[in-house]
């Protein structure tokens, strides 16, 4: 079974102010780099969610070494609150969530996340639902720029959307590097370090996934699962990510006013749901960048549950969706 190190794990651990008698969820299994460390920290007790089989198949042979302390949950981290619920988990002390595709995903050509290596147009972070080849098929060329724009931050979202339909009339796209290759052409990277297809194929991720959905449903979710003075961490790897974390706990703390001129309060006032442990984000250390390239655009956010009503979930504060 992999070892491979979490981003930022000792950062998370110390965030989470682990207790030895103490419940919590690591989110996003993966192989368990989390959850391991607090395992091996204290006597605490986890719960490995995850959607992906993998990573619950990983979960169950780890568990067997952790004397019933390792609970795996296969399931989506947005529905954290009915997960918990039906195993009648009690409030948790902490919680994690480490956004994004993991390491042994992106390592996997077969699972189609990585542009570096053929494989099939998939992106399912699950083993349902539809898949990136079925998005970049099926999908007009206005929605798909309006994908990539939005999702990927793509400033030649219409320039690679019209390549991409001028291309699937006579050739459908079914692997990973055919799209790779139409996009590079479309909007080759110049002096560019970053590979052109890289935002695009990080818009069609998160739309196969339903990552921001995910996301905003299981920061609600934490604020309705977390005891009082329970902590909750969150790893994030690009802007459209943090945005959503740094704007739902400066929200959620108070540090946002609820109603503006440009934002109008539609509902009443409540009161904070969370303190802020560190004002800004904890970034990791360069030792850590040296170590692991994938880590240098991690950003860590904390923040403490504080013993009043959680807040009522909003869909509107989805912003634009796909």
């Amino acid at each position: 079974m992999s070892t491979h190190a979490p981003v930022m794990g000792a950062e998370v651990a110390d965030a989470l102010d682990l207790k030895a008698d103490g419940i919590y969820a690591d989110c996003t299994f993966g192989r368990g780099g989390y959850a391991r460390i607090w395992l091996e920290r204290t006597c605490c007790r986890v719960f490995g969610i995850d959607r992906d089989p993998e990573a619950i198949e990983a979960a169950n042979a780890m568990a067997r070494a952790y004397d019933g302390r390792l609970i795996p949950v296969q399931g989506r981290f947005g529905d954290i609150a009915d997960l918990m619920r039906a195993r009648d988990a009690g409030p948790l002390d902490g919680l994690a969530m480490d956004l994004g595709v993991s390491s042994p995903q992106l390592d996997q050509a077969g699972r189609g996340f990585s542009f570096m290596r053929d494989g099939p147009l998939d992106m399912r972070m699950g083993d349902s639902g539809e898949t990136a080849a079925d998005i970049v098929n099926g999908w007009e060329a206005d929605r798909l720029a309006d994908l990539f724009y939005h999702y990927g931050e793509e400033r030649r979202s219409r320039r690679i959307a019209r390549a991409i339909g001028e291309e699937r009339t006579d050739n459908p796209f079914e692997t990973t590097l055919h799209l790779a290759s139409v996009v590079a052409r479309a909007a080759p990277s110049g002096n560019s370090r970053i590979h052109p297809a890289t935002r695009v194929f990080q818009a069609l991720r998160i739309a196969v996934n339903d990552e921001l959905g995910e996301l905003h449903r299981g920061l609600s979710g934490a604020e309705q699962v977390l005891a009082a003075g329970g902590r909750l961490a969150v790893v994030s790897f690009h802007s459209l990510e943090d945005r959503i974390v740094k704007q739902f706990l400066s929200r959620r703390s108070g540090a946002e006013p609820q109603g503006s001129r440009h934002r109008p309060e539609t509902q009443a006032a409540h009161a904070p749901s969370f303190r802020l442990i560190k004002r800004g984000a904890i970034k990791p250390t360069k030792a850590e960048v040296d170590r692991n390239p994938r880590a240098r655009s991690a950003k860590l956010r904390v923040a403490e549950r504080l013993d009043t009503a959680p807040w009522p979930y909003q869909a509107s504060d989805l912003g634009w969706a796909a």
